[in-house]
């Protein structure tokens, strides 16, 4: 693996470990909180000082950056994974639901998506989860399971609504029903 600072440039092992412990607590604190969470509490999780994150990271920003890659970059192959699933309509709503269940566990998916390509890091992954998802779409639309008026920039949208009714039933502690809805609405009419 590589620094920011140095392509090509091998860490020591121990500066390896380092990083991979400040990737693994800003994980976790970026899901709980998002980009407001403080670096000092990231460098305190993951047991370093703040000048190791600096080293790594330029910013806070570089470091979220590189949390919400790794997140979409997992999604986007999953979407990949799904492209050529023998039931398209299936495969499409099984990874809608996916997508919006874990996004909204994880605060730091839910700024990614629900920004329109602001962090450049992540603009180009942006463009992969839509061309995936498109993909996902276009063969549910071609196996009449969703409707064909649909577009991927619509479904991106209501990937964000989705997010929202979910965060908002899990806060409540109830059935999320009114993504049956949602669910209901992107199917053709009989």
């Amino acid at each position: 693996m590589t620094t920011e600072k140095a392509p090509g440039k091998r860490l020591r092992a121990d500066a390896q470990r380092n990083r991979e412990r400040v990737l693994a607590a800003a994980q976790e604190l970026f899901a709980a909180e998002g980009l407001a969470v403080p670096l000092d509490d990231i460098a305190r999780r993951a047991g370093v000082g703040p000048g190791t994150v600096y080293r790594h990271f330029p910013t806070k920003e570089a470091l979220f950056e590189a949390v919400v890659a790794e997140r979409i970059r997992a999604m986007v192959d999953e979407a990949r994974d799904q492209a050529e699933a023998d039931d398209p309509g299936r495969a499409f709503f099984d990874y809608f639901q996916r997508v919006i269940e874990h996004a909204a566990l994880n605060k730091d998916i839910c700024d990614a998506l629900e920004s329109t390509g602001q962090q450049p890091k992540t603009a180009c992954l942006e463009t992969d989860f839509n061309d995936a998802i498109g993909t996902l779409l276009k063969r549910a639309q071609q196996a009449s399971a969703v409707r064909a008026d649909v577009t991927t920039a619509e479904l991106r949208s209501l990937i964000v609504g989705g997010l929202s009714m979910y965060r908002r039933a899990v806060a409540e502690q109830r059935p999320a029903s009114e993504l049956a809805v949602l669910y209901a609405g992107l199917r053709p009419a009989d």
